[in-house]
């Protein structure tokens, strides 16, 4: 199974008097860099994706707009908002016990974080870059479950 770890683009910055609220926060959008990145790398997906892939995408909105460059309704998950860990998204995607692609659309460091644990076996703050798309696939090798990278795709190449 494929799962592809794709981070919000470029949003608003948050003004400081409200640099506290959560909910603000949610409500941040996309800037028109955000929108031009999302844009990009939404093409490439396409490109490369299967039919039947299966798009989730934080709450916030600019999570949200970054999932809808790709597809029109992507399905709305509670536990990869901002604020999850690794572990939370993990047990939100169903992963690797679905047999079809799965794309994240979330939020650091929480994406970084699930990427390290697969990679590596351990929580690592690795960096995703805002429109970065990270695509691993499971796979067994004589009874062993490996993760492997099939692409990085930062935004500044597509």
């Amino acid at each position: 199974m494929n799962l592809i770890l794709w981070r919000h683009a470029d949003a608003e910055n948050l003004p400081a008097s409200l640099a506290l609220s959560a909910q603000a926060d949610l409500a941040r959008e996309l800037t028109e860099r955000g929108r031009k990145q999302a844009d990009k790398a939404a093409q490439w997906l396409r490109a490369h994706l299967p039919e039947d892939a299966i798009i989730l995408s934080s709450p916030a909105v600019r999570a949200v707009q970054t999932a809808q460059a790709l597809t029109p309704a992507p399905r709305i998950v509670r536990d990869l908002a901002p604020g999850a860990n690794a572990m939370t998204l993990l047990g939100a995607i169903d992963w690797p016990g679905t047999n079809q692609t799965v794309v994240v659309v979330g939020h650091q460091p929480a994406l970084g974080q699930l990427a390290a644990l697969l990679l590596s076996g351990q929580e690592a703050y690795w960096t995703i870059k805002k429109a970065g798309i990270w695509w691993l696939s499971s796979r067994r090798r004589e009874d062993e479950s490996q993760v492997v990278v099939r692409a990085v795709v930062n935004p500044d190449l597509l």
